[in-house]
């Protein structure tokens, strides 16, 4: 089993959402003694934003080929993504476009597109300030509807969402949110075992 971990959170040792891949990845491995383990920072070893192919010289197409390989090889993507202004960081989607390779993990038909990465699951460990899963705010989540929507639209359709919201509420909103996410890890571990 190949397992793609992914953080992309800017506040290192305080990051929520750094926690609970941490936290996911290491109850895969307890499942799967033999998985290989591939781990990109995106924030420690950030991508460059997509670039025309005509501006070869801001980087190597050996990069985009490494993280579309990494992604290609992997049957779990563990992808950390905090709310950021109501969606993604910007880290992340500088690693959603080296993905998005038409051809490689989708294609246009004449029945209109098709996933190519279906064969892959993935679990995202989501963070938030605020509540957005319900209630006023709910409109507002460009985060888990966009990371949902992409990887539908590559194929992908076993997604699993481990999510603490509400963590820049208040000290025991961010105690009760942790502890809502662990219970989802100890059952996704159930399900992976």
């Amino acid at each position: 089993m190949n397992i793609l971990h992914l953080d992309a959170s800017a506040l290192g040792a305080h990051s929520v959402s750094r926690e609970l891949t941490a936290n996911i990845v290491a109850h895969l491995r307890q499942a799967h003694p033999d998985a290989k383990v591939v781990y990109r920072d995106l924030v420690a070893n950030p991508i460059p934003h997509w670039q025309p192919v005509a501006d070869v010289s801001r980087e190597p197409s050996s990069l985009g080929e490494e993280i579309l390989d990494e992604f290609l090889a992997a049957d779990i993507v563990v992808m950390g993504a905090p709310m950021y202004n109501f969606g993604i960081s910007s880290q992340l989607k500088a690693w959603v476009d080296r993905i998005a390779v038409p051809g490689k993990v989708f294609r246009y038909t004449e029945n209109g597109p098709e996933g190519l990465a279906g064969d892959k699951r993935v679990i995202i460990a989501s963070s938030r300030g605020g509540i957005y899963s319900e209630g006023p705010a709910a409109a507002l989540d460009f985060q888990e509807n966009y990371l949902r929507g992409f990887l539908g639209f590559i194929g992908i359709t076993d997604i699993d969402v481990v999510r603490a919201e509400g963590v820049a509420m208040s000290p025991e909103h961010k105690q009760n949110a942790l502890k809502k996410a662990r219970d989802t890890i100890h059952g996704l571990a159930r399900r992976t075992a």
